[in-house]
This record gives structure tokens, sequence and C-alpha cells, in this order.
């Protein structure tokens, strides 16, 4: 049995630090890098792809919202498809010209906060993520999460689709994330987090806060880099998945086992 383990890293901006992107990159296998419009910048999206390529963590564009004040976690409205569309084009695009520079390359796209939480809902803002995953380059995986509008557009759009669930987030009974504005929202006991993860990739299914277990085939496990306890976490996270026997890959590397 074998998972992927992903974190959202480089969302630091100038001088402004944000998680421990050393630490982390030693414990994960995938990196989902921001593109600094919701967080980062050119020089910390440099610096990430050339650590994550000398610790042989693979790297994705984790493209957001243009909001570096609210760290792409605010709703913003009334966006065109076209918008959508060209914002995350654009930000693929950024992310693939430094993977270059750092002798790196960017296999896939996971959408960051608010615009993810609003397309996961939205079918039209699902369909304008997938087309500019698809525009950029037809190879790119697309991370989503299940029982979304996230699948069906990736499907229609005919990309590889990764399935992740997250660690650190407690989910509704429709398989959806909690609001983090809802209290319980984001877990942080390392201990119950690892058992937690644990169980959702032997059983290949998450339970949601009301009890109710949904089936799902598990490719990623996401923990988020900016939370306190993030390194703690993920090394409890490690430590039970290598005392279960389960190996801890990049999904593109599980894929082709």
């Amino acid at each position: 049995m074998k998972v992927d383990l992903n974190s959202d890293m480089g969302e630091s901006f100038g001088p402004w630090k944000m998680g421990d992107d050393d630490a982390m990159l030693d414990l994960i296998t995938s990196a989902n890098v921001a593109c600094g419009l919701h967080g980062g910048d050119p020089q910390i999206m440099l610096k990430t792809a050339k650590l994550a390529k000398e610790k042989g963590v693979a790297i994705g564009a984790h493209p957001g919202f243009h909001d570096l004040e609210g760290f792409g976690r605010r709703q913003i409205q009334g966006l065109s498809s076209s918008e959508i569309e060209t914002l995350v084009a654009y930000q693929i695009g950024a992310l693939q010209g430094i993977a270059a520079l750092a002798g790196h390359r960017v296999s896939y796209v996971k959408i960051h906060g608010a615009l993810s939480n609003m397309a996961c809902e939205d079918e039209a803002m699902a369909k304008a993520l997938a087309a500019a995953i698809k525009g950029v380059d037809p190879k790119l995986a697309f991370v989503v999460l299940p029982f979304s509008k996230l699948v069906d557009a990736g499907e229609k759009a005919g990309l590889e689709l990764v399935t992740e669930v997250f660690a650190d987030r407690a989910y509704e009974d429709n398989g959806l994330l909690v609001s983090r504005r809802k209290p319980g929202a984001v877990l942080h006991d390392p201990e119950k987090v690892a058992e937690r993860v644990k169980r959702m990739v032997e059983e290949q299914a998450i339970t949601s806060v009301n009890g109710k277990v949904k089936k799902i085939a598990i490719d990623t496990v996401c923990i988020h880099g900016d939370t306190p306890a993030a390194v703690s976490l993920t090394k409890a996270v490690r430590q039970r998945l290598d005392q279960a026997k389960i190996k801890v890959a990049p999904f593109s590397a599980s894929r082709a086992a």
C-alpha cells in the first residue's frame, strides 16, 4: 500500500515567513508551490523549487485568488470564467518558468484556498480551472477533492485526476471540507491526526464530523504547512504510516509502480 504526502510550500513573501518549508520538505513527497498571488514571490518560488529538487520532492502549482492580504482564503465574487481561467493559467506558467530555472518540473496543479472551495460547489468555476490546466499543459495532473465539482470538470477535460484527502481538516456529510469559520474545522493533535490518516489510507474512506463514512480511492494526503504544528503533525503521520508498512511516495511514482 502506498500514498503521497503533500503540503503547501513557498507561501512566504519577502521577509514575511510562512511555515517551516525546510523541515516539511524532509517529510513530504509532493510540494504545492504558491505562485505569487496569494503567497510567495519569484525568489521564494525559486528557492522552494531548488530545495524540492535536492530532496527528491515533486512540485505542483498552487494557484489561488490574487489576495496577498487575505492569503487567498477570502472569497472573491464576480470573476468571469475567462478571468478565472486566465488567473490560473498565469500562475501555472509562472511556476513552470521558475521550475525550469531550478532544473525541476511542475507535474500537477492543486488549487488553493477560497478559489478551490468555491469551485468545489460551482460547476462553471470548476470548468474554468480544468480548462486553464488543459490549456497550459494537458499532461499536468489535477489534484481534486472527492465528491466535488472539480472531479466532473477534470474528467470532462480529460485530465489525470489525483484524489486528495486532508489529514488536518474535518469533513461534512457530503464529503466536502468543514468551513474554517466553524469550530473544529482544523485538527491540531499529532497523535489523533496520525491515527486518522492511517485509518483513512487503510480503509480508503473518510469519516464526517457526524460519523458518516464515504469510500474513496486515496492518492495523496494533505497536511497544511502554515499551521503552527505542521512539522510535528507530519512527523507523527510519517511515523504512523511507516509502522503500518504504508509506503510514502510521490503519487506519480506510486501509479507507475
